[in-house]
C-alpha cells in the first residue's frame, strides 16, 4: 500500500474516546476498533494484516520505536506520545499505552495498544524534540539519535528517563 504524502493539517480527536488495536508479536495488525478506522481514514479491512507502521508519521524518530519494541518485547509497558499519519495525509497525536496479550499458559501472543487524545501542551513540547531526533538520525543513525535523547533527558534532570519522560514534561513545562 502506498504511503500518503503528509500534509500539515491535524485531525482533532474526541476526548475520552480510545483508538484501539491489537497486533501479533511482529507488529502486524490483527484488530482495530471503529474509532481507529475513523481517525486513520483506513477501513478495518485495509488495516488488518498490515504492519502497524502503516500509520507511522515521518516526523516520528525511529529511536522511539526501537525503545518501545525493546521495552514491550521484554515484558515491560511503555507509554508513548506518537504522531500518526492518516490515509489522507493529515496527522493526529496520541498518548499510547501498551499491554502484552498472553495465552492461557502466560506466553506472549501479541500486543494491545490503547490511544487517546494528548494535550496540545505536550505536543508543543515534543514536536521540536522529535524533529531534532529525526534530523540527528538522518545525519548519524539511530545510535546518534539515542545519544542525543539520553543527553537531552539528562540535561533536564537526573531522574528523567525515556520511561518517565511524558510525566516529567507535564511537571517541568
Amino acid at each position: 500500500m502506498k504511503r500518503p504524502e503528509p500534509i500539515n493539517e491535524e485531525i482533532e480527536l474526541k476526548n475520552n474516546v480510545y483508538i484501539e488495536s491489537d497486533t501479533d508479536l511482529k507488529g502486524v495488525i490483527t484488530y482495530v476498533n471503529d474509532y481507529f478506522a475513523e481517525i486513520s481514514r483506513y477501513t478495518k479491512e485495509e488495516l488488518v494484516g498490515q504492519p502497524h507502521s502503516i500509520v507511522r508519521h515521518p516526523d516520528m524518530p525511529k529511536i522511539l520505536f526501537r525503545i518501545l519494541w525493546d521495552r514491550i518485547q521484554n515484558g515491560h509497558n511503555f507509554v508513548a506520545a506518537v504522531k500518526n499519519l492518516a490515509k489522507d495525509g493529515r496527522y493526529y497525536w496520541v498518548f499510547t499505552d501498551f499491554e502484552i496479550l498472553k495465552d492461557d499458559n502466560g506466553h506472549a501472543t501479541g500486543y494491545k495498544a490503547s490511544r487517546k487524545k494528548i494535550s496540545k501542551h505536550v505536543t508543543d513540547v515534543l514536536d521540536p524534540i522529535y524533529k531534532k531526533l529525526v534530523e540527528v538520525e538522518k545525519e548519524g543513525g539511530m545510535e546518534a539519535s539515542e545519544k542525543y535523547l539520553t543527553d537531552f533527558l539528562e540535561s533536564h534532570g537526573d531522574d528523567i528517563t525515556v520511561d518517565n519522560m511524558l510525566e516529567e514534561i507535564h511537571r517541568l513545562y
